[in-house]
């Protein structure tokens, strides 16, 4: 069964605007997880731009779903994650000057340090995910470093939609859709899950959500934007709605 993983960093962004104590993220994931989301996603920053140490440590007391903790590999982030001990950390690349993760993360080049990284995490009983690009060569890599999960960066499909109008059928949409499935099947034969994340929204996302094999889309500021207007129990409704619609009815012919 297909899962809604609700990442709610942009509640905390809301937040830091004045540096005051609400919207609160806490608040945020009990109510996506009223609303029907099977987890909560909170990006980590060593900038600690939006969510805050606090945040994650509230979250991982209060909340009756799983955890997965964006981070960066640096020495920093692990030892917090092995002191908290989220359900799953995911690796991504960071950058100081980006609004948001732009990419994924490079495994290939950094093979032998992310292999410690894992094993440390695994040493702490926490599911190490890894955001990539939709490219075959960084599948092996996450296998070779013992990922136990892939989340395949869905920007470029989501992007290449937008462009085009919306349009499902336009040459760059399905060229982008087919990455993506070649990669989650890569990812399956290796042993490994397939979840997939990064741009995705009300009108997009349900291409994805076929796809076949793959168990979780995590989803942020598509939702928290909606949220603005329906509340947050609705948007998570609607968004987990939309995805398991999608899924019951399989891959496009």
């Amino acid at each position: 069964m297909i899962e809604l993983g609700v990442n709610i960093d942009h509640v905390a962004t809301v937040r830091q605007a004045r540096r005051t104590w609400e919207p609160d993220p806490v608040w945020a994931a009990v109510e996506a997880h009223l609303g029907g989301a099977d987890g909560i996603t909170v990006h980590l920053r060593e900038d600690r731009r939006h969510i805050q140490d606090e945040d994650v440590r509230r979250l991982r007391e209060l909340t009756h779903i799983k955890l997965n903790l964006e981070m960066a590999a640096t020495d920093e982030m692990v030892g917090i994650a092995c002191a908290l001990k989220p359900e799953m950390a995911m690796l991504v690349p960071e950058g100081r000057h980006e609004v948001t993760t732009e990419g994924g993360l490079d495994i290939v080049s950094q093979e032998s340090r992310l292999r410690g990284v894992v094993a440390r995490l695994a040493d702490s009983g926490i599911v190490t995910s890894v955001f990539i690009d939709a490219e075959l060569p960084q599948v092996e890599a996450a296998r070779r470093i013992g990922a136990r999960v892939c989340e395949i960066h869905t920007g470029p499909y989501a992007h290449a939609f937008h462009a085009r109008g919306r349009d499902a059928e336009s040459p760059p949409v399905v060229a982008e859709l087919a990455r993506i499935r070649a990669a989650g099947e890569a990812i399956l034969a290796c042993g490994m899950r397939f979840n997939a994340g990064h741009a995705l929204n009300y009108f997009n996302v349900q291409a994805v959500a076929r796809l076949a094999g793959v168990r979780e889309l995590h989803i942020g500021h598509a939702i928290v934007s909606r949220a603005m207007f329906v509340g947050m129990r609705e948007a998570v409704r609607e968004m987990k709605r939309l995805i398991r619609e999608a899924a019951a009815a399989g891959p496009a012919k």
